[in-house]
């Protein structure tokens, strides 16, 4: 667990989840899920939707990963008209790409950070039933992401969370050993180095602001192994969408947290791993004197050319920066 487990309000963190996979059908994966958690399955809004109702945390989601199918999904046409004809036969050639390519998302409601467990004994289930990840096959660049709640919403504590999470980035990602159907993506890209480098300067304390402006003015995307846009639209929404259009950004008061591949379908494979690789990013951050030589330590390292290309921060972070 995280060293902070309470929220500013005082009630307990939570984190949501969301997997990405294939190998059942829409109806299939709900009603596993329903039955691991004695839920209720309805249509939801459209046909490539299924909300699961019944859980005192909220609702869970199961749907297509495809915005365009997900609208037509929703569409009421005539029958026996040639609208209502063209638009059935555009929504079943999508339907027919969107099972061979598009993965099923599996979405959790916020729930109490205790709670992973669950999930975890889910995800065995649904690796029994035949569900496939990230890695069987060259073309599902499939993922798993956190959404666990920010411990409060001040500018200083989520510059810390920032400045801890650069500089563990490459720790972090040589450990997900990212399958290469989501490394030649853009989906989980890094910060650029010189937003970076702005991150880790020892005097980098920006207001609300100016964090914000900062980070839209060379991270606005989602497409970032940590995307802050939820948050920051969370805290300042007006100001996230003057830069940004994405209609996908679903403003809320956590860290996403993208990078981690699913693989469902591996024995070995659990959210554990990843989940416990995020918790180093909390541990850092909530450790000042630490996390101040860590920075300055990874500025270095940025500054010198012979470090960069021949040097190697991962071993050096595991030496001196983790576990402490």
């Amino acid at each position: 667990m995280p060293p902070i487990q309470k929220s500013a309000s005082g009630e307990a963190r939570r984190i949501g989840v969301e997997l990405e996979m294939n190998g059942l059908t829409l109806d299939r994966l709900s009603a596993e899920v329903a039955r691991h958690f004695g839920l209720t399955v309805s249509t939801g809004g459209g046909r490539y939707e299924r909300v699961l109702t019944g859980d005192p945390a909220g609702e869970w989601q199961v749907e297509f990963d495809f915005d365009l199918l997900k609208k037509l999904g929703r569409e009421q046409r005539d029958a026996g008209t040639l609208a209502g004809e063209l638009g059935d036969s555009a929504e079943e050639a999508l339907k027919w790409l969107a099972e061979s390519l598009v993965p099923m998302e599996l979405i959790s409601p916020p729930l109490p950070m205790d709670r992973l467990g669950e999930v975890e004994s889910l995800i065995k289930r649904l690796r029994d039933c035949g569900c496939k990840g990230t890695s069987d096959s060259l073309l599902n660049a499939f993922g798993m992401q956190f959404n666990p709640e920010v411990p409060d919403s001040d500018s200083t504590t989520i510059t810390r969370y920032l400045k801890a999470f650069v500089c563990l980035y490459e720790w972090l990602y040589a450990r997900a050993d990212i399958n290469l159907s989501r490394q030649v993506t853009n989906y989980i890209d890094p910060y650029p180095t010189d937003y970076c480098r702005r991150l880790v300067e020892v005097a980098y304390w920006p207001d609300q602001a100016a964090l914000i402006d900062d980070y839209l003015r060379d991270n606005p995307t989602r497409n970032r192994a940590l995307d802050m846009l939820p948050l920051f639209a969370f805290l300042d929404e007006p100001r996230v969408r003057a830069v940004v259009g994405d209609a996908l950004v679903k403003a809320r008061p956590t860290f996403h947290y993208r990078l981690p591949d699913c693989e469902i379908d591996r024995p070995e494979w659990n959210l554990s791993t990843a989940w416990n690789d995020w918790v180093e990013v909390e541990r850092l951050a909530e450790d000042p004197d630490r996390l101040a030589g860590c920075c300055q330590a990874y500025s270095d390292f940025l500054d010198d050319p012979v470090d960069r290309w021949f040097g190697d921060w991962v071993k050096h972070l595991e030496a001196k920066w983790l576990h402490p």
